[in-house]
């Protein structure tokens, strides 16, 4: 059975924001080599959209996001969307029925499935979906955003930290 992770960067104050701060070069290696190691992701429109930019390469790139490139093109990627009609290479459309399609891809597969997005982590951890969340807390402080939680959550538990590179702190939960 597959798990759904939801991770993500965020600031001291709980919010995500990929323009505002980033990943330094040794963090950056961790989610290449995270994203290679995927069975697949599971995107909301918006965060799906914005990743489309990895499809195809951009002037200037260097080693590292070439890399990060390739992992993120050869993972199945589905989408969750009610208003998109179609989704680019390697991508999988969910409609309404949404729900059912992901409990299917948890049943039929096996490996890690990395849920991307707030929004789409909050309606899959409402329906008891999410196994586990992955915050990468940064030492910054944003005073507004999108926050990491869309919502509130059940008591979660913890599972590990770990330090990382620019004092970054990987937390990993699961639902208590």
């Amino acid at each position: 059975m597959a798990k759904l992770i939801f991770g993500m960067n965020m600031s001291l104050d709980g919010y995500v924001d990929h323009m505002a701060f980033g990943p330094g070069p040794a963090l950056f290696q961790h989610f290449i080599d995270q994203t290679a190691a995927l069975t697949g992701g599971l995107y909301g429109r918006n965060l799906y959209q914005i990743m489309s930019y990895w499809d195809e390469d951009q002037d200037g790139w260097h080693g590292p996001e070439r890399a990060f490139a390739r992992a993120w093109r050869a993972q199945p990627k589905w989408v969750v969307s009610t208003t998109l009609t179609e989704v680019g290479p390697n991508a999988t459309l969910f409609g309404p029925d949404w729900e059912d399609m992901v409990r299917g891809l948890k049943a039929e597969l096996a490996g890690d499935i990395d849920v991307a997005g707030p929004t789409l982590a909050h309606a899959l951890g409402e329906r008891g979906l999410v196994d586990e969340y992955r915050i990468y807390l940064h030492p910054v402080v944003l005073g507004s955003g999108t926050p990491f939680f869309a919502g509130a959550r059940p008591r979660l538990r913890l599972l590990s930290q770990e330090p990382m590179e620019d004092d970054v702190l990987k937390l990993r939960y699961a639902p208590a």
